[in-house]
């Protein structure tokens, strides 16, 4: 996915102020991954796992799966992976309707009242 992010920047089909928000969050997730696996090791107050949705949600997954796969964290719990997937699909289901034709005149709306 940050792949296609950076190509998609690379080739101006996406902005890069998108790419920039999904690279920060990423790195924003993992570290919130790092810190929760961390305190999971010794015992201290846990991240609630809505937070890390939350994360995931706003555009922090892709950090999320790398937090999973590198620090095997949160990777096995069935019923957390079920929910972070579902946030995955609502976040890429949020970045199309940006980019698609149903939101475009709302967009264009916006931009007239910011130029006013």
């Amino acid at each position: 996915m940050v792949i296609c992010l950076l190509l998609g920047a690379w080739f101006n089909l996406i902005p890069h102020l998108i790419t920039t928000l999904y690279l920060f969050l990423s790195g924003v997730t993992f570290i919130v991954y790092w810190l929760d696996k961390h305190k999971a090791k010794n015992g201290d107050w846990r991240t609630p796992e809505s937070t890390l949705h939350l994360f995931a949600l706003c555009g922090g997954w892709p950090g999320a799966i790398w937090a999973q796969q590198l620090l095997r964290h949160k990777s096995t719990k069935r019923p957390f992976r079920n929910v972070f997937w579902l946030t995955v699909i609502g976040n890429l289901a949020l970045l199309t309707c940006l980019f698609s034709s149903f939101l475009q005149p709302i967009l264009r709306g916006l931009e007239k009242l910011n130029l006013s």
